[in-house]
């Protein structure tokens, strides 16, 4: 037996893989991972697409950010959350400093999930009230809290849920029940829906209205104009708090800091995690605009956990700003940003298994389709039972494009220090693989 079949037998005897029945596995054994690459113990190397999963925003092996996490365990590895340490003070600071205006003050958690239950309980803490809305095409998390505000299929496993939780329909106009004359049209439309909801469950009840700047997973569904503005108005006008989850959407993800920042709306709450660290240690936060930060003052915040404000994890998230500060990482991925939506528009028009792509920053979709009239989608919303979009990314795998799908679409959202000639080459693989959908789809 090689030593790839030793190290894959023993991960599938002792360890669980998230998101899979664990019969008929066959991980890949990684060996390196450099910049936007990774290789398997074959010497396979992967353009790694979708920054493993949407994280890795400064790409694999950092020196800078390996070498604070080492400086750091060297010095102090760790201490209880209720102590005052330069580097957590530091990490706090340099967060809110690159975060919207109105943000005071960061409560740090160690994952996205993490930080959606603990902005959960400030927002119901802050209000008095317990309803929390949130998009159905979302996902927040698979801990209970957030796997209740999760409005897809991976919420199941999580019901019966938590009194309070109510889903609303968020925009998505490719697939609206009208045809949209424009933007403003669709945030019109979607806004009438959610304030009629609003008023239907009473008003006084919702402490938050939760949504992902960006929807990620479930589509990069960007918010028509006017969205944004419109959820914050409804929020002023009834007392309710506005969370924005930017786990995936922020740290440049969109070509800012955060992806509200695209519409120049200021939340109650961001929540972050992923791009933070960019994985090499975990962190995730709760940002709190100065309103929020004053009450805690002298209301007890009732929300903690051992590894809040991790020491390394702060070194970490310290080292990785200044990174993206360093390599001006947030401008490259506005920039390669639209190269992205120029090579997306291109398979559009060539492809006619492409019903419709999404791009802000290297943050994109595509989406497959039977036909294009009836926009119906490749493969139905919750399932695949074929295994189509399986075989999809199968094949992107085999010539080295690694990224993942979600019912019928593709992420791509690439490493924000990817050059242009590195997104050309590796997209000319889904370009190859795309032609294999269309006559799939002839046949």
């Amino acid at each position: 037996m090689n030593k790839t079949s030793v190290i894959q037998e023993m991960d599938l005897k002792y360890n669980l893989h998230s998101w899979s029945a664990q019969a008929g596995l066959n991980p890949h054994v990684i060996t390196k991972a450099e910049g936007i690459y990774f290789w398997n113990e074959e010497g396979e190397r992967f353009y790694d697409m979708s920054s493993q999963l949407v994280n890795m925003n400064i790409g694999h092996g950092n020196k800078k950010v390996i070498q604070a996490i080492k400086d750091q365990a060297d010095k102090l590895p760790f201490i209880g959350p209720a102590f005052a340490l330069d580097v957590r003070a530091e990490a706090a600071k340099k967060v809110v400093e690159v975060a919207p205006a109105n943000m005071k003050k960061v409560f740090f958690t160690n994952s996205g999930a993490e930080a959606n239950e603990n902005a959960i309980k400030m927002a119901r803490m802050y209000t008095g009230r317990y309803k929390m809305f949130s998009a159905y095409r979302a996902y927040h998390g698979a801990t209970y809290g957030a796997a209740n505000l999760t409005g897809e299929p991976r919420r199941f496993a999580s019901e019966p849920g938590i009194a309070g939780f109510v889903k609303f329909v968020g925009p998505y106009a490719y697939r609206g029940p009208i045809e949209f004359k424009n933007e403003e049209e669709a945030s019109k439309y979607y806004l009438t829906l959610l304030r009629e909801q609003i008023e239907y469950e009473g008003s006084e009840t919702i402490a938050a209205i939760f949504q992902e700047s960006v929807v990620g997973t479930n589509g990069i569904l960007i918010p028509p104009k006017g969205w944004m503005q419109g959820v914050r108005d409804l929020c002023d006008e009834f007392g309710i708090m506005m969370v924005c989850d930017e786990v995936m959407a922020g740290w440049g993800r969109t070509g800012e800091w955060f992806a509200v920042n695209n519409w120049n709306v200021q939340p109650d709450m961001i929540t972050f995690a992923k791009g933070s660290t960019c994985g090499y240690i975990p962190l995730g936060g709760v940002l709190v605009n100065g309103k929020i930060a004053d009450h805690f003052n002298k209301n007890t915040l009732i929300c903690g956990l051992t590894y809040s404000a991790h020491p390394m994890g702060c070194a970490a998230a310290c080292a990785t700003i200044d990174v993206y500060k360093e390599e001006n990482l947030i401008q490259k991925s506005k920039e390669m940003g639209v190269v992205l939506g120029e090579i997306l528009e291109e398979m559009k028009e060539k492809h006619a298994s492409v019903g419709d792509v999404r791009y802000i920053g290297l943050f994109s979709a595509i989406e497959l389709v039977k036909d294009r009239n009836s926009k119906e989608p490749l493969v139905p919303y919750g399932k695949d039972p074929d295994g189509i979009m399986k075989k999809i990314l199968g094949m992107l795998r085999e010539k080295g494009f690694w990224n993942y799908s979600h019912e019928n679409i593709i992420i791509v959202a690439p490493p924000l220090i990817i050059k242009k000639d590195e997104l050309r080459d590796a997209m000319k693989i889904m370009d190859n693989v795309l032609d294999f959908v269309d006559e799939m789809m002839d046949e």
